[in-house]
């Protein structure tokens, strides 16, 4: 379904953040017979919906909007709209048609496209991607789930997106490069459970993508995609680390060393993963890796990283405040906290409670000495999982100001705190960007 097949109909836009305000404007453009937007969920965060959104589409809220739902010919729901949601499983039932801005988009768009999702790594994946073409002389547009809706970007001969898994369920065409960086256990309350959110997830290759990319070295979308053709970047027959002619990791293309690693600037494992993945794609794309590989490692070495994704703060206490606001599951979690081995640590966690298993954290940390603070709505929870590791020392804090100030008071002089949440942002902040400028704040407030 593209925008053009909403002309005439009657349409309901349900969500009205930034991915319903973008749709709004982009389906009236289009003529339909009626629009109106629905909102279930305002609160005291909601923006006002006026000037050219109240003209284009009237806005209902509470539950009068589901009868408008089921009422329309055509839904398009926001990714935060999750399948699990009552309405949404009974306007399945009645058999709404229902759709996202994203994949309105994608319909028309697809052949122009590098797709990246991934349960870790799409948004500094992604961003490298759309980095390093730009370097190679290949402009392009990026944008998706790091903040600019789908909906919203302007007209371009190529893009590159990162998009959540939200995002990824209602498409029905794939980009023309799919690429996907990891997979494991994440919004399962919003998916249904584990099989359900990787179904959606890995939507995004299902649709006929001339080139899947993906992390070789990820073991769980090993088998997810048995022997399905891809190029599995991290392995030998493409781009990878291995030892280069000077004795130190370098970035290879097959058996070609391609520069160190200690060009990239980004800390941790993982992030050479993501390098890895990023070149495979400019190779897919047509690049001349080799050829170009010096313009290439100047190119890496000017990448500056995403805000909130390991983002160094720096303060006069000599302690290093690092917001990785981004890390929304335990799993990212724990890659931030080996991009810090061997520092003193503190790491605030929690946020929306979406019933994730915080065992492997626990795993991860039961031989190591680090002070972890709770924070509402999950941080509770994640603390008890944590507790009766004998070097792990644990507290609660009323709100993410608060664990700020108990940060400075629990670490050590030259430490580390690292707001990694393994939780999302919702509920208590608008979304992820609203809860680092909080972080940030309390951060200046409380420097000495």
């Amino acid at each position: 379904m593209r925008l053009s097949d909403l002309r005439g109909r009657h349409v309901a836009v349900w969500g009205a953040g930034r991915e319903g305000r973008a749709a709004v404007i982009a389906i009236a453009a289009h003529g339909p017979a009626g629009l109106v937007a629905v909102d279930d969920s305002a609160n005291f965060l909601t923006l006002p919906w006026e000037g050219p959104l109240a003209a284009a589409a009237p806005l209902v809220t509470g539950e009068e909007g589901f009868a408008r739902l089921a009422a329309a010919e055509v839904v398009v729901r926001s990714p935060g709209v999750p399948n699990t949601h009552p309405w949404m499983v009974e306007l399945r039932r009645r058999g709404v048609p229902v759709t996202q801005g994203s994949a309105l988009w994608m319909a028309d768009h697809a052949d122009r496209t590098v797709g990246v999702t991934g349960s870790k790594g799409k948004s500094t994946t992604s961003s490298l991607i759309s980095h390093l073409l730009t370097a190679m002389d290949r402009p392009n547009v990026f944008g998706g789930n790091i903040g600019v809706p789908l909906l919203d970007l302007p007209e371009a001969e190529r893009y590159v997106l990162e998009l959540s898994s939200y995002q990824c369920a209602d498409l029905t065409d794939s980009p023309r490069v799919a690429v996907v960086t990891a997979l494991f256990p994440e919004h399962l309350d919003a998916h249904g459970g584990e099989r359900e959110y990787y179904r959606d997830k890995l939507n995004l290759i299902a649709h006929g993508p001339h080139t899947v990319v993906v992390n070789g070295a990820d073991p769980r979308l090993a088998v997810e995609l048995g022997d399905r053709a891809a190029v599995r970047a991290g392995s030998p027959d493409t781009t990878h680390v291995a030892t280069g002619p000077d004795g130190t990791p370098w970035f290879h293309l097959r058996d070609t060393p391609l520069f160190p690693r200690a060009v990239l600037p980004l800390v941790g494992r993982h992030n050479e993963g993501n390098l890895c993945v990023a070149l495979a794609v400019l190779d897919a794309l047509g690049v001349d890796v080799v050829a170009r590989r010096d313009s290439l490692a100047v190119a890496v070495a000017e990448f500056q990283g995403l805000a909130h994704r390991l983002t160094e703060i720096a303060d006069p206490s000599g302690l290093t405040f690092v917001d990785d606001t981004l890390a929304t599951s335990p799993y990212a979690a724990m890659h931030a906290i080996d991009a810090y081995e061997g520092r003193p640590l503190t790491v605030i966690v929690g946020g929306t409670d979406r019933g994730l298993d915080y065992a492997p954290l626990r795993e991860h940390l039961a031989e190591r000495e680090i002070s972890v603070i709770g924070i509402p709505d999950s941080g509770p929870r994640i603390v008890e999982a944590l507790a009766g590791l004998p070097a792990v020392r644990t507290e609660l804090a009323d709100d993410l100001v608060a664990a700020v100030g108990l940060a400075r008071k629990l670490t050590p002089a030259g430490g580390v705190v690292l707001l990694s949440p393994a939780a999302p942002s919702y509920g208590r902040f608008r979304n992820f960007e609203h809860r680092s400028e909080v972080f940030a704040q309390a951060v200046a407030d409380t420097a000495r």
